[in-house]
């Protein structure tokens, strides 16, 4: 269906998690009565059980509102975002794909560090800025002081800082209004801040292929003006801001498209895959998929490729039509997305060696739908064949997790997390190193990944915030002053943020105090390769970088923990941790004993039971020698316990 574009609002909620984007869009959905009130859910948007349990957004979802202002009825497309700083990603995503932002705070809560983040993201991409004020049914103290901190961040008038309830519905009304007055309606394609694709044709996975640029160059085109610019309004340009996997439509493609219009069974074209197809379907979100005939400028839709191959869409490229009249795709590409920077590294294992190619099926899918998610393979020697990922932060590889079980049914065991370091080598040359255990005993120099910090606490937690530096490398702090609370910026180093700063600070700040973080360089440490030998055989993936003031802690909890775990055998069992060679801590697991019973009690010969207990001496130093010299079993649910934390 073609609308008229200035009857069009494109636009996402952003906050920090827990601040209520998820409850306001419920109540848009029933102001709107997109859905009918006896289907009506909490969440409703939130469609996987894994959002539900945990109370926060995953995954960003895309709705269409239909709203009657004034007697002309506008079409608001929502994107609802996460909120968590692991998943801000999707959030920029998102932002690439509207043209304005309802900033939410909650009020008993004021603005935290990912508000911040967020809105300067959002201000970066050029979009217009409401701000509003959520939980306003409770009366909380220093609501009117939260509106004046948004409208000092924002430059908007106080007055225009909306009081809105997520859970009565009060406020929904004037926030539709200011949506529509507010909110500029879509136009043509426009660059954003997330480092856009230079006009120049793409190569390999973001770019097109040598052999159609070969064809292409010198031929004239009707697609271009009379000066050799695009005619931009009579080309479908449509930007890929997220997809997903359906079993009978193949890849499906969330789209906003910036020109033109298309209709189902016309031939389109993937600019950064050298790839066309046939438009299997097309349609909006109303939120569940609801086809339409046509798409058309200033929409938000999907397209239903028929394509099976994951590797086909990439997230950030550029859906246009495909047509003789275009000879030089490369010309059409939007501005994209710059390709997120791994910072977690853990390896994934199937219980089950027989799941390895349904778990990596599972992945490619995965990554359709989580476009920050990076897998290669990788082995074990005790768990086999796996993948090793990539990930945002801790949390986004613990619902990669989650989420393979859950929709995949299948059931993995991980490596410790790590991050990736660049080390120098004896002969001057620099590697990175993102595995423990590929990491060289000998170099001269390592650097590894610094996050700048954002924390914003309230002032009487300043104090034990501060004091987390004494069990973190909590560095380069400075405050200042934000409306009743303190901003804290700083340095941490990855390893560090991943371990449980998180958690940490929330306990010391009784859950009041909240972090944003992004990584910014690479600094000089002190770090150390720690492996674990069990019956001197080395366990590879226990081997772990820890930083070296921790080295002999860390050493000792490892071989504590395993000394509980590893079952006994019939051979005494040494389980050492070693840093460069030299044995820092070791256990022994006892050998099993045999009863050999009580001689002496009913005229038994002791020296029979001395012949006998020789004798089990001796077949269990044989049994230690072959247990050296072979294979040593692990069991899976040992790395498993082991891997929790």
């Amino acid at each position: 269906m073609f609308e008229n574009p200035q009857n069009i609002r494109n636009f996402c909620i952003i906050a920090h998690v827990d601040h209520g984007k998820s409850t306001l869009a419920d109540r848009l959905l029933e102001a709107t009565g997109t859905v009918e009130k006896r289907r009506m859910k909490a969440q409703y948007l939130d469609q996987m059980d894994l959002e539900r349990e945990r109370g926060i957004t995953i995954k960003m979802t895309p709705v269409r509102m239909k709203y009657k202002y004034k007697d002309v009825e506008y079409t608001l497309n929502l994107i609802d975002t996460p909120g968590h700083s692991d998943f801000s990603y999707e959030v920029s995503r998102a932002l690439a794909a509207v043209d304005g932002a309802i900033l939410l705070v909650d009020a008993t809560q004021g603005i935290q560090a990912q508000t911040l983040a967020n809105f300067n993201h959002a201000q970066k991409a050029g979009l217009k800025i409401i701000g509003a004020v959520n939980k306003v049914d409770l009366n909380p103290y220093g609501a009117d002081e939260i509106a004046r901190s948004i409208s000092e961040l924002t430059g908007e008038n106080e007055k225009d800082v909306l009081r809105v309830s997520g859970k009565t519905g009060q406020g929904v009304e004037e926030l539709l209004k200011a949506i529509i007055e507010r909110i500029p309606p879509p136009t043509s394609a426009r660059n954003t801040s997330f480092s856009p694709k230079p006009p120049q044709l793409l190569r390999q996975g973001s770019l097109v292929s040598d052999n159609r640029a070969a064809k292409q160059r010198g031929q004239a085109s009707e697609s271009l003006d009379e000066q050799g610019g695009l005619r931009e309004k009579e080309i479908f340009r449509a930007l890929i801001f997220d997809s997903f996997y359906h079993e009978h439509k193949g890849i499906v493609a969330n789209i906003r498209v910036f020109n033109g219009s298309i209709k189902r069974e016309d031939e389109a074209y993937l600019v950064a895959t050298d790839t066309n197809f046939k438009i299997k379907e097309l349609g909006h979100f109303a939120p569940e998929l609801k086809t339409d005939e046509t798409i058309g400028v200033g929409q938000i839709g999907y397209i239903a490729t028929g394509l099976k191959n994951p590797e086909a869409l990439k997230i950030g490229d550029t859906i246009t039509e495909y047509t003789s009249r275009i000879q030089d795709y490369g010309q059409l590409a939007l501005p994209g997305y710059q390709n997120p920077q791994p910072v977690v590294f853990v390896s994934f294992y199937p219980e089950e060696a027989d799941d390895y190619e349904s778990l990596k099926m599972a992945l490619g899918k995965l990554k359709l739908n989580d476009s920050a998610l990076k897998f290669e393979p990788d082995s074990n020697e005790f768990l086999g064949r796996g993948f090793k990922g990539g990930f945002l932060g801790r949390l986004h590889f613990e619902i990669t997790a989650e989420r393979l079980e859950r929709e995949f049914n299948l059931r993995t065991i991980n490596s410790f997390p790590s991050v990736s370091y660049k080390v120098k080598k004896r002969n001057g040359e620099w590697i990175n190193v993102d595995t423990p255990k590929d990491f060289p005993s000998d170099y001269l120099e390592v650097l590894e990944p610094v996050s700048k910090i954002e924390i914003v606490t309230p002032t009487e937690y300043l104090g034990a915030v501060m004091r987390l530096q004494e069990n973190f490398r909590l560095r380069d702090i400075n405050t200042r002053s934000f409306g009743n609370s303190i901003v804290l910026n700083g340095t941490l180093p990855v390893a560090e943020l991943i371990r449980d700063f998180d958690d940490q600070l929330k306990s010391v700040s009784a859950g009041y105090a909240s972090l944003s973080y992004e990584v910014s360089d690479y600094k000089k440490t002190e770090v150390v390769k720690l492996e674990i030998l069990v019956a001197e055989h080395n366990v590879g993936g226990l081997t772990r970088i820890v930083y070296k003031n921790d080295m002999e802690h860390e050493a000792r909890k490892t071989v504590e923990r395993l000394k509980e775990l590893l079952p006994r055998q019939q051979f005494t069992q040494a389980i050492q941790a070693t840093i460069g060679g030299k044995i820092v801590a070791r256990e022994t697991i006892a050998a099993m004993k045999k009863e050999l019973g009580n001689f002496g009690k009913n005229g038994g010969d002791r020296t029979r039971k001395m012949k006998l207990w020789k004798k089990q001496q001796r077949g269990k130093e044989r049994l230690k020698e072959r247990g050296t010299k072979n294979k040593i079993d692990i069991p899976a649910g040992v790395f498993k316990e082991l891997l929790k934390k």
